[in-house]
């Protein structure tokens, strides 16, 4: 969800809860207001919990209040340790999210001096729980985007980016300190991604084919998300070794060269083929005139060691070079995992794959 969005909606449900406190005339109406910013969530199956925890945190923070105040009073000294013992409570129970709400509801029970004490801290326990449903109204009603367009779109930029830099990088004309900060940019955006993939997760389905198809997207995406990454590392090996590079042999240089072109339109094609641009049977590794397979580009590297064993003045760095070649391999081994995926997904779901999701590419 876009971070504006979410301000509006903050901003609705502080206004609800605003108003529905002063309609019941409960105490301290702006309590209820600092509580629904606590629960707004990005999606509800998140406010759902967000409740369910907050109700939970609530309730052990207005016992505790209620515990004090009529045993040993309240006082500034009383509220510290009140709050002590409610954080370890938490903390206990696994229930950290909804700590600071639950500080607010014993220090605005315990503050309270009225003869009527427990009356009137039941209603300010009950302005706050106004708030928290206030806002898990507000994300009924004002539903989150499809993360399922988000989650792509994120994963296909990131990997657009990436394949970009390959390109360049293993042709020596890329800028050093412009690549070492826009890695650094991407692995960002992968964080981002990882977010994404979350709250796609945490969106519910209620048919078994629905949940069905969501869990083999679920693992269709973050394999997604796990040849991204690889990709990433081997730019980074690329930026890393540079100069390694440069010293190759000119025919090997070609070959890696042309094995990283090969695996990066590989890569582009997969997302063409997964949302329906290309047939599924369609690969670029197969055929006879695709160039060196794993186990011929091994081939040539140990042929190349001994070639450099045998000449003394050869100044190929066959350490280095198996730090990129590992990373490429593996990258190669996740592209084909992931051919494989969509695959089987298109043959079974293809009429699950949203024609917004064509348009993103």
């Amino acid at each position: 969800m876009q971070l504006g969005a979410r301000i509006f909606k903050t901003g609705i449900a502080i206004s609800l809860a605003l108003f529905l406190a002063n309609w019941l005339n409960l105490p301290i109406p702006f309590v209820a207001g600092i509580s629904a910013i606590f629960a707004i969530q990005p999606s509800v199956y998140r406010s759902y919990l967000t409740v369910l925890d907050q109700m939970y945190g609530n309730l052990i923070g207005a016992v505790i209040a209620i515990i004090f105040v009529l045993t040993i009073g309240s006082n500034y000294l009383t509220i510290g340790l009140a709050s002590v013992l409610a954080i370890i409570l938490m903390v206990k129970l696994n229930l950290n999210n909804p700590v600071p709400l639950t500080l607010v509801t014993l220090i605005v029970i315990m503050e309270s001096h009225q003869e009527q004490f427990l009356e009137f801290a039941g209603l300010r326990f009950l302005t706050i729980l106004l708030g928290i449903f206030s806002a898990f109204i507000v994300n009924m009603i004002f539903l989150p985007p499809k993360y399922e367009t988000r989650l792509f779109t994120s994963i296909h930029e990131v990997t657009e980016e990436v394949i970009r830099w390959i390109r360049v990088s293993i042709r020596h004309v890329s800028d050093y300190s412009s690549v070492k900060s826009d890695i650094g940019k991407l692995s960002d955006k992968l964080e981002k991604v990882d977010q994404w993939y979350s709250f796609y997760k945490d969106e519910r389905s209620y048919t078994k084919k629905q949940q069905f198809v969501k869990g083999r997207k679920l693992v269709l995406y973050r394999q997604m998300i796990t040849t991204t990454k690889k990709s990433l590392e081997v730019l980074k090996r690329l930026h890393r070794y540079e100069n390694e590079l440069t010293d190759l042999p000119e025919h090997f240089h070609i070959m890696v060269q042309e094995r990283l072109e090969s695996l990066a339109s590989y890569h582009e094609q997969l997302y063409m083929k997964y949302v329906g641009k290309l047939r599924p049977e369609h690969s670029e590794t197969a055929g006879a005139d695709s160039v060196l397979k794993r186990h011929e580009v091994m081939d040539v590297f140990v042929r190349e060691i001994n070639l450099a064993y045998e000449d003394a003045t050869s100044e190929f760095s066959a350490y280095h070079l198996m730090h990129i070649l590992s990373a490429i391999l593996d990258y190669e081994e996740q592209l084909e995992h992931l051919d494989l995926l969509i695959i089987a997904y298109l043959n079974y779901h293809s009429d699950e794959v949203g024609s917004e999701l064509e348009n993103t590419i």
